[in-house]
């Protein structure tokens, strides 16, 4: 009987700690005319076992609160061991009172070289390289728990993010590109910069007060919920006018662009007029869709 207590204890202790991520990774090798060699379809397991199976925090996630995420990996070339590829990483977060995900993070890596022998471990060192397959996951995968983090709450990221800075650190080591300042104006080193410096410090209030104070307002609320997401725009025309066309702009609207034009061309009305100003201003890119909001 106390046999088998103790093990009914166990089970019970260990039932609500899961991984943090429930991410779909896929390997698309169809750029090399070998798309069925067994070493991408390996690649591609390991991958998905190596991210939902590892536990990235010290915190308890419940199944439900693992953040849904994916990463696409398309093959350019790949000669012996050596792999040359672009990643897609997207990652989404449920909308309180509602059946939603609003997505979070999207981002396209086009700097993504490495070395993969089939059927390698994976092996993650938070404070030592390892390969720059594992350093390019790795990086953002602290992305994801970051700006998930701090879409729940204000400042809650930050750990994630000077994680990610310290896989970034040491990676540069490596001769894998978009670990360091001269691999462009769009790579790793300049989205994180971009993330902990003081040049951008309402971009993380503002993903608290668009998906906390506003998203999760709106099964309630719906007015108030849209006027505060509007508002939250707005404090991203601060911080434009320091610097301009930032990558982190970019990559901000890269993922939510979709979802705003939805949001205001629907539901209870509010004014408008300052937004669509706003939007077109700092996010001219998107100029098409900022047209099409006409509630």
């Amino acid at each position: 009987m106390r046999k088998y207590l103790f093990i009914l204890a166990l089970i019970t202790s260990f039932s609500g700690i899961t991984q943090e991520l429930n991410c779909n990774v896929v390997v698309n090798a169809q750029l090399t005319g070998n798309e069925n060699l067994q070493v991408f379809q390996t690649l591609e397991r390991q991958l998905n076992e190596f991210i939902n199976n590892t536990q990235w925090t010290s915190k308890s996630f419940k199944t439900q609160e693992r953040i849904d995420c994916g990463m696409i990996i398309t093959v350019n070339g790949y000669n012996n061991d050596l792999f040359d590829c672009s990643i897609q990483i997207t990652s989404s977060r449920p909308v309180y009172g509602s059946t939603y995900n609003t997505p979070i993070y999207n981002f396209n890596d086009k700097d993504f070289t490495f070395q993969y022998l089939q059927f390698q471990n994976f092996v993650y060192n938070e404070n030592q390289f390892e390969s720059n397959l594992v350093s390019v996951i790795t990086f953002h995968i602290f992305m994801m728990l970051g700006l998930d983090a701090d879409s729940f709450e204000q400042g809650g990221g930050l750990d994630y993010f000077k994680q990610a800075q310290t896989i970034l650190n040491y990676s540069q080591q490596n001769t894998g590109k978009g670990w360091k300042l001269e691999d462009g104006q769009q790579t790793r080193f300049i989205l994180i910069d971009n993330i902990l410096s003081p040049t951008f410090k309402e971009f993380r209030n503002v993903l608290y007060d668009y998906h906390r104070n506003g998203l999760d307002q709106m099964s309630e609320d719906p007015k108030k919920g849209k006027q505060v997401i509007a508002e939250s725009i707005e404090t991203l025309r601060r911080m434009n006018s320091r610097r301009p066309n930032s990558f982190l702009l970019r990559t901000f609207f890269d993922a939510k662009s979709d979802e705003i034009q939805q949001i205001f061309s629907g539901g209870p009305s509010v004014n408008i007029a300052d937004l669509v100003s706003t939007l077109t201003k700092i996010a001219p890119m998107h100029s098409s869709k900022w047209r099409k909001i006409n509630y």
